[in-house]
């Protein structure tokens, strides 16, 4: 039935001129807006699409969104510079940068505006 379907994913936020600047700003992600409603441009041609839920949002308790990336150790120097900051939880040690690296894709996790998880894991390209 849906195997021809474009489908797509969504997550809440609080507050949605929070998230376009964090999204849209803070990591570089081209954002745009519509019936109050963002939707995130990834690479590859993937939409990803962002809704308010005020009071009622509850933060994600995984990770909604990971971001390859080719050195990790750059990309969250970079994303440190930019404010954001690592995640740590419990028997996941992380080094002192929140980099984990205990076994598979070397990867840190930090939080958007709304609490969702996110992560940059290293990866060949």
């Amino acid at each position: 039935m849906f195997g021809e379907t474009q489908a797509f994913s969504g997550f809440s936020v609080d507050d949605v001129e929070a998230a376009r600047t964090f999204y849209g700003e803070t990591l570089g992600i081209r954002v745009s807006e519509a019936n109050g409603l963002l939707t995130l441009h990834l690479a590859g041609d993937r939409e990803v699409l962002v809704y308010p839920k005020g009071a009622d949002h509850r933060p994600a308790t995984f990770t909604i969104l990971n971001f390859p990336v080719p050195d990790i150790d750059a990309a969250v120097d970079e994303l440190g510079r930019r404010g954001v900051r690592f995640e740590r939880y419990e028997g996941m040690p992380t080094d002192a940068k929140g980099i984990f690296r205990g076994g598979g894709p070397l990867i840190a996790w930090f939080t958007d505006p709304a609490g969702n998880v996110l992560s940059v894991l290293e990866q060949d390209s």
